[in-house]
């Protein structure tokens, strides 16, 4: 069981940027061959939120079409949205304690918990998260194709 990181669905979704085509094959296989796939309400938002602005892209998409993507992702059957449990509060404010973290950090702390408090593999082509402790991440992108 794995969560994906914003990063991802962006570089999925996003054909001019460089890590499209293998985000986009990693996601896909992952949609249609991973028994459950997390999307996190923080992620999908992060996406909508990115997409949509033109100050990071020359050609950000609307809003409703930023949902139809994640409306099409969560019609996924592998696809859930994992909630924080009561042990939400523990793992997060245990993490924060990391070293070297500043207020930017903060949506990364949150999803980290979230994958520690599920025991899922958070997927990111982030490589802050190898920062966290008990976590379980990995950049699919820099995977051996297969």
């Amino acid at each position: 069981m794995i969560l994906v990181d914003a990063n991802l669905l962006i570089y999925a979704y996003v054909d001019d940027m460089p890590q499209h085509e293998a985000a986009l094959e990693w996601l896909d296989r992952q949609l249609n061959e991973t028994p459950r796939v997390g999307l996190s309400w923080a992620a999908l938002l992060a996406f909508v939120r990115l997409v949509s602005n033109p100050k990071i892209f020359k050609a950000p998409i609307s809003l409703p079409v930023a949902w139809r993507q994640i409306e099409t992702w969560l019609s996924a059957p592998s696809v859930w949205i994992p909630a924080p449990t009561i042990r939400h509060a523990t793992i997060f404010g245990s993490l924060l304690s990391t070293a070297g973290l500043k207020a930017n950090d903060v949506p990364d702390v949150h999803l980290a918990a979230l994958a520690i408090e599920h025991d899922l593999l958070l997927c990111s082509g982030d490589s802050g998260y190898d920062r966290f402790a008990n976590l379980r991440w990995q950049n699919p992108l820099e995977l051996p194709p297969g």
